[in-house]
């Protein structure tokens, strides 16, 4: 913490622009000297702005094709498959991907999702390929037609900011004086979307940030990017340059400022303070901009930036979108009990509430991550059927990150479907679970609510991306989270003490058996399961009774916790409904299960 009597103040490390590399591009070859020649780019801007710059390039005599350098496969199946067939769909398609030796054998699978889901009436079949940055694509039609296609991945080996090597996709050009020649460029190019992002994290680099944590209050990252979103027909799938810049800018320098603590790579323990990455589209004829300023927390400002609150005379159980604090608070306050709680950073009260009963106890809680807001509303939906039986006994947290939560509500008014993984930490920049050492803050209430419960099982719900996670800039799987990079249905986490293996194991096979009887949710794990398996391998989880499910001895916390994980990062609407009410039916049937299990022993 800051010594007593230094006020924080605000630091700007950086306000620089960067030129746009469509707009460079266009300058450069629209000039009489490359009239007659054929152009080729890759760079990370959408269809439409592309399109348009490839008609003025026809314009001054150079015929030239623009493609997207992020997830170039995907790309050249909605934006140039249907010239190539004259607008006939492939019945079948073998998809060589490459395996080049910078970068992990199934990176190039995983770029193509969700080819697979994007392709639903052809038979579809991916085979590893050479070491070149081509796929090879073979086509078969209807009629027995047949063709050929390479596409080109545009990939540099590059270090990240750990200086770590990575095969990351790059702008690319290439031109000469015939179609598909480059002997005039063949070239790896820097694009706005690089610059930008290094130039952040250069300033942030050369700060000289303080020895102690947290370094600041908070640091935001205001990005204007000429991005894209480009929405695919598959359920809440969308390549967002955007987001994935998010991505790279949040955990990029979490990993910078973990080596700055003098923390090994992974450790938990980080206390950096609150990232803020905000990446938004360029205003018409602004140029490219990064802005990074060190400042302090305004939650008034911050509160007041938050989305639209849509919940006001909603029933719970119909909510299609996370609830406002004071919601929250409401639906505690008419559960009843005893309350207890505790302070967040920012001075947020992260309220709980002790119902005493005879049943054997358990703690229930969400929001821990606070991106992942089903179980917020899972919980409270649980806690109210809880409340209703004879000699329920529970605590309940529904929310146990405040500030993490009103980070993702503000960034959420201008990208609602971003998965805002800035948020799903504290503000003091850390996971609560994780914290070691005072002030506790948020973890004095999770303490608090075990110790009033007696509970010896904790059900903390948790969610992860509903769509694909990405880091094109560190190598494109998201480090230290590859398991993470797309959906495979709601699971579950059972972690135990020593001696409670037996009880714990005993729980998930209750759970996932109950979990069944959800409508829709067995048919919606298997599909999601069936993608990620084409994607990314073999599940590398068990399955009881449909449900994916891990289990392991962690000495932290309730002899036996079990953690919920649906999908639910960017869920709204009716799928938001589909994911708290599934959230609500773990906790029940966990509690059921709980009974028989503890009168067992």
């Amino acid at each position: 913490m800051k010594p007593a009597g230094h006020a924080p103040t605000t630091t700007l490390l950086l306000d620089a622009t960067e030129p746009r590399t469509l707009d460079e591009w266009l300058a450069r070859f629209a000039t009489p000297q490359w009239r007659g020649c054929f152009v080729e780019g890759w760079l990370f801007e959408g269809a439409e702005a592309r399109r348009a710059a490839e008609g003025r390039l026809a314009a001054a005599g150079v015929q030239a094709r623009l493609r997207s350098a992020y997830k170039p496969l995907v790309h050249w199946f909605l934006e140039e498959l249907p010239a190539c067939s004259g607008g006939e769909r492939p019945v079948a398609a073998v998809v060589r991907y490459p395996v080049h030796p910078g970068a992990g054998a199934q990176r190039f699978l995983l770029e193509a999702y969700p080819l697979a889901a994007l392709l639903p009436a052809c038979t579809l079949d991916f085979e590893a390929g050479a070491d070149t940055l081509y796929y090879e694509v073979a086509l078969t039609f209807a009629g027995g037609a047949q063709q050929t296609h390479r596409v080109f991945a545009p990939n540099q080996l590059r270090p990240d900011v750990l200086g770590t090597v990575q095969l990351c996709p790059a702008g690319w050009l290439r031109a000469g004086r015939s179609e598909g020649a480059g002997d005039l460029i063949d070239t790896a190019q820097a694009t706005e979307f690089y610059n930008l992002f290094w130039r952040a994290v250069e300033a942030v680099q050369s700060h000289p940030w303080p020895l102690q944590e947290p370094y600041f209050e908070r640091l935001d990252l205001r990005v204007d990017l000429p991005g894209y979103e480009c929405p695919l027909d598959v359920p809440h799938e969308c390549i967002s340059t955007f987001e994935a810049l998010h991505e790279d800018l949040y955990f990029g320098l979490l990993e910078f400022f973990q080596r700055h603590s003098g923390r090994p790579p992974g450790d938990r323990l980080l206390q950096p303070g609150q990232l803020a990455p905000d990446v938004r589209p360029c205003a018409p004829g602004a140029p490219p901009r990064v802005r990074v300023e060190a400042r302090p927390f305004d939650t008034a400002a911050q509160d007041a930036a938050a989305w639209n609150d849509t919940d006001a005379g909603q029933p719970l159980d119909a909510l299609d979108k996370a609830p406002s604090p004071e919601r929250i608070a409401r639906e505690l306050e008419q559960l009843g009990g005893e309350p207890f709680g505790a302070h967040s950073r920012q001075g947020r009260a992260v309220r709980g509430r002790y119902l005493r009963g005879s049943r054997a106890p358990v703690l229930v809680s969400g929001g821990q991550h606070a991106n992942e807001t089903s179980g917020v509303v899972g919980a409270l939906r649980a806690a109210r059927a809880l409340a209703a039986q004879p000699g329920a006994h529970f605590a309940l947290l529904p929310l146990k990150n405040p500030d993490g939560y009103a980070l993702h509500r503000e960034l959420g008014a201008h990208h609602p479907n971003h998965m805002h993984h800035a948020a799903r930490y504290t503000a003091l920049g850390d996971d609560l679970e994780y914290r070691a050492s005072a002030p506790w803050y948020e973890r004095e209430a999770l303490e608090q609510g075990l110790a009033l419960s007696g509970a010896q099982l904790h059900l903390n719900l948790h969610g992860y991306p509903a769509h694909e996670w990405t880091r094109p800039l560190t190598g494109y799987v998201p480090r230290g989270f590859d398991l993470w990079t797309i959906p495979k249905g709601f699971f579950l986490i059972l972690r135990h003490h020593a001696g409670w293996e037996a009880r714990g194991r005993a729980l998930l096979e209750r759970v996932a058996a109950a979990l069944r009887q959800v409508p829709g949710l067995p048919a919606f794990n298997d599909r999601q399961i069936a993608l990620y398996q084409r994607h990314a391998g073999a599940l590398p989880f068990e399955r009881i009774h449909g449900t994916a499910c891990i289990q392991s001895e962690v000495p932290r916390g309730a002899p036996v916790t079990l953690i919920t994980e649906f999908p639910d990062e960017t869920l709204h609407g009716a799928d938001f409904r589909f994911a708290h009410t599934a959230q609500c039916a773990a906790v029940l049937a966990a509690e059921r299960a709980w009974q028989d299990i503890m009168a067992g022993t």
